[in-house]
């Protein structure tokens, strides 16, 4: 549940981010710029969440044999 909200908060950040540049006629605006380091930032949150969960044990690799 909570890899699905990361992923949608991904998502609605780069479509605001497509929004917030084509309202202000193109160019790497403040709002656009903010828009998509939080959608990095929302990125690299989930990686670290998805290598903590598999350190830990709650994720688990299935036929892999790893």
């Amino acid at each position: 549940m909570v890899i699905l909200l990361f992923l949608l908060l991904i998502v609605a950040s780069l479509a605001s981010a497509m929004l917030f540049m084509v309202k202000d006629k193109g160019g790497a605006s403040t709002r656009t710029v903010r828009a998509l380091t939080l959608r990095v930032g929302f990125s690299l949150a989930l990686f670290l969440l998805l290598m903590l969960a598999h350190y830990t044990g709650v994720l688990t690799l299935r036929g892999s044999g790893v």
